[in-house]
């Protein structure tokens, strides 16, 4: 199960499992890069809804790379795709933290003291007349108020996690080929999005809302780009897109565009009960480095989530821990969509031998992020028939996980969220760079992260 530890703080997750346990199992014979596909036929064994199973390495079977030749006398093999192991493998800091600054040592109460002496001291040393510009001085008093609740939840999290094995302070070497490994795979799916801007426009009463992956693995680029993809079976899929190939999980659907072209996503005519929202927050460091797309905090107030979300709707903001985005999403976003804040809730980073994988307090980025949860106010009637049965949203709580090396992959919500809503609902992830079982996925990276080359193929024996 994705969910390691539950304890009132929070959960202790394996990010690693949760993608594996997706059910991406193959049946058919390939070609060598370069050579012609065939025999392909896309199966899964497991229900990623089902009770999950232990977590799948590289030492379960023989691997391959993408696109290599597997043959088993002359029949068709069944194979499994799994994530890359070695993007997970968070051994050390990715900054250290000074002895007395690591989290399983002191008392979080002598620490919280230790945070400000620290903080006298970096005051004495810098030079210039402003010392802290208002966003720093903001920052550090959020800091502050939440860095207690941080040090002890994830400190009762991760003394869990070494118990039971999960985590470990001596981690052994990963037997994987890391050099043949891209960090930064190069599909152009934001380019591409921008191209079907170009593309001639689609007369919506002739064109269909949904497209359905059949067998066959090429798909036209408007087919994927003009309306909702779903792949409403069972089983896995390969799709192929501009020469790149992608892993579709079973039971998922998906809307490739950028913001412009959101009403493909409309016309699915589809209401949501869970939406957990992405944004690409703008910064400093984005506009200048000029590598990611950004919107403004205007162009955010846009996105149609009233018109996306059923009564009683649960939305969930990631946000930066810059405060500025932080006041926007709980005093303009959120009441801009009629939605009432219920929680704020932290995300924190650990290596595998469940030390932060950035000092708490530093005062450059910290190693936690921020979601903001909220309902849709509507019915109350409806609002009453949903909530039966379901707990009440918490107003804090901790996400511990050790992260994914590739930028922006954030952990998995579903099993998370489900003490929170009920069984079977519609859910929607807007901004989404991967794709989840059960789910609907919009953005104009939403494949990103199932490039089939951060995948390793396994031969089942």
């Amino acid at each position: 199960m994705s969910v390691v530890h539950r304890l009132t703080v929070g959960w202790l997750l394996d990010h690693l499992s949760f993608i594996n346990q997706c059910g991406y199992e193959i049946c058919g014979s390939f070609a060598h890069p370069g050579g012609v596909t065939h025999n392909t036929s896309v199966t899964s064994t497991e229900d990623c809804h089902s009770t999950f199973g232990a977590n799948l390495s590289s030492s379960d079977g023989p691997t391959y790379g993408p696109g290599d030749a597997i043959e088993t006398e002359g029949k068709p093999a069944k194979m499994r795709y799994v994530f890359r192991e070695e993007f997970f493998d968070i051994s050390k800091p990715h900054i250290a933290a000074a002895p007395e600054e690591q989290l399983c040592q002191g008392f979080p109460e002598v620490r919280y003291g230790f945070f400000f002496v620290n903080f006298l001291v970096i005051l004495q040393k810098r030079k210039r007349k402003c010392v802290f510009n208002q966003g720093e001085l903001d920052a550090l008093e959020y800091h502050s108020k939440v860095r207690k609740l941080i040090w002890e939840g994830t400190l009762h999290l991760v003394q869990e996690g070494l118990k039971s094995g999960f985590l470990h302070h001596s981690t052994a070497k990963l037997n994987c080929r890391k050099n043949n490994v891209p960090q930064h795979i190069v599909c152009g799916l934001a380019e591409l999005c921008e191209m079907a801007k170009q593309f001639p426009a689609v007369n919506e009463s002739d064109h269909q809302a949904v497209h359905v992956l059949e067998d066959e693995t090429s798909h036209p680029e408007q087919d994927l780009l003009s309306c909702v993809t779903e792949n409403s079976s069972s089983y896995a899929k390969i799709i192929v897109l501009m020469g790149q190939k992608y892993l579709v999980p079973p039971k998922s659907r998906f809307l490739l565009s950028d913001i412009s072209c959101l009403q493909p996503l409309l016309n699915y005519k589809k209401k949501y009960d869970v939406i957990v929202i992405d944004p690409p927050w703008e910064n400093k460091s984005v506009k200048r480095s000029n590598r990611y797309s950004h919107l403004s905090l205007w162009q955010i107030k846009q996105i149609p989530v009233p018109a996306l979300a059923a009564p009683n709707c649960l939305v969930v903001t990631w946000v930066t821990n810059r405060q500025k985005h932080l006041r926007f999403v709980k005093d303009e976003l959120y009441p801009h969509w009629s939605v009432k804040m219920l929680a704020e809730w932290h995300w924190v980073k650990v290596t595998r031998a469940g030390e932060f994988v950035l000092p708490l307090d530093s005062l450059h980025k910290k190693p936690y992020e921020v979601l903001v949860l909220g309902r849709v106010q509507g019915d109350v009637k409806e609002a009453l028939r949903k909530s039966e049965g379901v707990l009440p949203i918490p107003e804090h709580q901790l996400i511990v996980s050790i992260p994914c090396s590739l930028h922006s992959h954030k952990p998995p919500l579903a099993a998370v969220l489900a003490e929170f809503i009920k069984p079977d609902v519609e859910c929607l992830e807007l901004f989404a760079r991967n794709l989840q079982p059960g789910w609907t996925s919009w953005g104009n990276e939403v494949l990103k992260f199932q490039h089939i080359d951060y995948f390793t193929l396994l031969q089942n024996e």
